[in-house]
């Protein structure tokens, strides 16, 4: 057995029921917030041309705003929670190190708290898999 599936099995076989509310609400809340970056993509522009990268600004909103609804959408489901959670990692890294954190460490600054909390849960999912009462849940168990 790779390392891999040993985390897999381990996350698989750790896995209590009030985790799958989290990552449900964790799914909705990544969701929402791709649907404000996109009904709002000057600022999601602002905010990546601040950073000083030599991406694309369109490029980067785009697949920001795509990875948070879908990713979102696949967390909240169940489906391929891991692989949404892996791609959720360098937004929020991102998002937590280079973007909010130049506004100040401060209890006033929300963003900051939510992306960091975000990014929490995110790495547990990459973990732990997606639970009992998830699309895989399902899959798995009613294999034809």
């Amino acid at each position: 057995m790779n390392m891999m599936d040993r985390i897999g099995h381990w996350g698989d076989t750790h896995h209590p029921a009030w985790l799958d509310m989290l990552r449900i609400v964790l799914g909705i809340l990544l969701f929402v917030k791709g649907i404000s970056f996109i009904s709002d993509t000057t600022k999601l522009s602002q905010l990546i041309s601040g950073l000083d990268i030599r991406l694309w600004t369109v490029t980067a909103v785009h697949y920001v705003a795509f990875a948070h609804i879908f990713g979102g959408f696949l967390i909240a489901m169940g489906c391929l929670t891991r692989l949404s959670s892996l791609i959720q990692i360098p937004i929020l890294i991102t998002a937590v190190f280079f973007v909010n954190i130049r506004m100040g460490f401060s209890y006033l600054n929300s963003e900051l708290w939510l992306s960091m909390a975000t990014l929490l849960l995110v790495l547990t999912f990459a973990v732990v898999g997606s639970g009992r009462f998830s699309v895989d849940e399902y899959m798995r168990t009613h294999d034809r």
